[in-house]
């Protein structure tokens, strides 16, 4: 029996225009074994949503600089819930204070945040233990 690829959405929701270091992440997730699905710059939260359940993810990770991670974040991981995918893993990367990480993760809204200069190897591990222990149970 085969095992299960872990996929993983990459998306840049908002008007966040830079996308240097998304592309950087999605390549390590790829180099590491994962199936990877970029959507590209300036997407909704509605087409992050309905790219996540069209393409069945196992992670939705979110790469914000713009500043609206506040807004995104919380309205992307109510969306997901409300269409029934509300045990997919939610990441976050991006410029965001570290205040504003403790809140995001202890409102539920994000599992983790991953800030610039964050080895890659810790981003992919994490996705690795998380997603593994959530296909064991």
């Amino acid at each position: 029996m085969t095992e299960k690829m872990i996929r993983v959405l990459v998306a840049k929701p908002g008007l966040d225009g830079h996308d240097r270091g998304a592309k950087v992440v999605a390549r390590a997730l790829r180099d590491a074994g994962f199936e990877v699905i970029y959507t590209g710059l300036h997407q909704t939260p509605e087409q992050v949503v309905e790219t996540a359940l069209q393409e069945d993810v196992d992670v939705v990770g979110l790469s914000i600089l713009s500043g609206a991670h506040m807004t995104l974040v919380p309205r992307i991981k109510k969306m997901l819930a409300e269409n029934g995918m509300d045990e997919v893993l939610m990441i976050v990367g991006g410029i965001i204070p570290a205040d504003d990480a403790a809140e995001l993760i202890n409102s539920g809204s994000a599992e983790q945040v991953f800030t610039p200069g964050e080895p890659l190897d810790n981003i992919t591990e994490y996705i690795s233990s998380k997603c593994k222990s959530n296909m064991q149970s």
